[in-house]
């Protein structure tokens, strides 16, 4: 049995979604190792036999992988090693082989953090509710030996069987030659990339950060942040691209920017998507989380599919795919869902998505994102509070009377007259509380900003 932790030391990395911390100070290879023992013996009494695992450039990850195999191995499961990979293509690898999977990574984290996102067979997510709490609580009590026959640990290389996969769901053979500008941030998407976008005969690739670098000298490699997309806008507008392309440190998540280098909204990128699976497949269940535009919503129904709402986080979304039968799925931060690639998320296959829609009409991107877009919106604020609930209940106060439906699914949700509406939620891990407005304008979503930052940051 493994030496037993502080419930305090362990609930402080294992998130709702994944596993997270500083390495050296919440994360390091003990810790790593003993929570290869634990998901292992939760998949093995799941019938798993082996256990693939992957990860991305931070200079951790390594160190961090190895340990993990050494618990997993230990426990009598095989590992198989696809080494330096995106979070998509970690769950291509759990598809494909059709087993658990572990991908090291802490996303658009700074560099000093590392992390692990772990799945089920066939890319399956394992939350707080499905897997987390159980291995956190036996890191707490100190997790049981295995008296079988250790594991054995081999290499295998996917990168041009997930490229391929990824050619085979959107083809994108006849479209019209596009420049497309790429920004890595020194992230994943400089190692996926090159096999996805540079083997297509009509697309050219203008790089920017494509160096493989986990501390991440140019920008931190989180498009989500306006900040970390100016050097992209820069380089479209000055290569005369017809789009431009940022990937988050994981690549799990894509953003785009029209040709004149203006920031396309991730909710108008999921309406996009939707309409095309819907052509392919009328009628289908489009998944969106609660911070989308309404924009969403109504075009799959104009469009005779089925909108279900979601709670914010690829747990819930990946759970819903599964239960709904849902084709698509997509969320404010630019995590994009499909049914074909087993329910999980992949920043590279939107894209596809979104070129072959350019490549197909003779249009930019600014015109072809036009019909998408009907609403303003915020975007999301934080705002450190002591006490969420409190604040949060103060705005109600002052809402009353004026809100047309609240809800409770995931933070606060108030629907206002004329399609406004606002949430507030609260963060899982920091003193944050988090603001997303929209309406019919502008002004509109300004008015209702300054009034709720008024009552919140009282």
């Amino acid at each position: 049995m493994t030496v037993a932790r502080s419930a305090e030391s362990v609930n402080a990395v294992i998130k709702a979604y994944d596993i997270r911390g500083v390495v050296g100070d919440q994360l390091d290879a003990d810790f790593v190792r003993d929570t290869g023992s634990a998901f292992a013996r939760l998949m093995r009494a799941e019938g798993a036999g082996r256990i693939v695992i992957g990860h991305d450039m931070r200079a951790s990850s390594p160190q961090l992988v190895g340990a993990f195999a050494e618990g997993v191995l230990a426990q009598g499961l095989d590992v198989v090693q696809i080494g330096l990979a995106s979070t998509d293509q970690l769950y291509f690898a759990s598809g494909k082989l059709d087993c658990p999977g572990a991908m090291f990574t802490a996303s658009h984290n700074p560099a000093r953090y590392n992390g692990i996102k772990l799945c089920r067979p066939r890319a399956l997510p394992v939350g707080q509710d499905t897997g987390l709490s159980v291995i956190a609580e036996e890191l707490v009590a100190g997790v049981p030996g295995y008296d079988g026959q250790s594991g054995r640990s081999t290499d295998l290389d996917l990168l041009a069987d997930y490229a391929a996969f990824l050619h085979e769901l959107v083809d994108l053979d006849d479209i019209r030659p596009l420049t497309v500008a790429v920004d890595a941030g020194n992230g994943m998407g400089g190692h996926t990339v090159p096999a996805v976008l540079g083997a297509l005969t009509q697309v050219k690739i203008v790089p920017l950060y494509f160096e493989l670098d986990g501390s991440f000298p140019n920008h931190e490699a989180n498009p989500l942040d306006p900040a970390n997309l100016v050097d992209l806008q820069k380089l479209v507008r000055e290569s005369g691209a017809d789009i431009g392309l940022a990937f988050d440190g994981d690549a799990d998540r894509c953003f785009v920017v029209d040709e004149q280098g203006e920031p396309v909204s991730p909710s108008a990128i999921t309406a996009l998507v939707a309409e095309r699976e819907l052509a392919a497949e009328p009628g289908a269940t489009i998944i969106h989380n609660l911070i989308t535009s309404q924009s969403v919503p109504d075009l799959v129904t104009e469009l005779g599919g089925k909108p279900v709402r979601s709670r914010v986080g690829h747990s819930f979304i990946k759970q819903l795919m599964a239960s709904t039968g849902a084709v698509f799925g997509g969320e404010h931060s630019a995590h994009y869902y499909f049914r074909d690639f087993w329910g999980a998320d992949s920043g590279m296959l939107a894209a596809l998505h979104v070129l072959a829609a350019l490549g197909e009409k003779d249009r930019p991107v600014s015109e072809l994102m036009g019909s998408y877009t009907r609403y303003s919106a915020s975007g999301e604020i934080n705002s450190t509070v002591s006490d969420a609930g409190e604040r949060t209940d103060a705005v109600l106060d002052a809402f009353t009377g004026r809100a047309v439906a609240v809800d409770r699914l995931d933070g606060v949700t108030v629907q206002l007259p004329g399609n406004a509406w606002f949430n507030l939620r609260a963060s899982n891990t920091e003193p944050l509380l988090r603001l997303n407005v929209e309406a019919r304008t502008s002004e509109e979503v300004d008015a209702l900003v300054t009034e709720i930052l008024r009552i919140v940051r009282a």
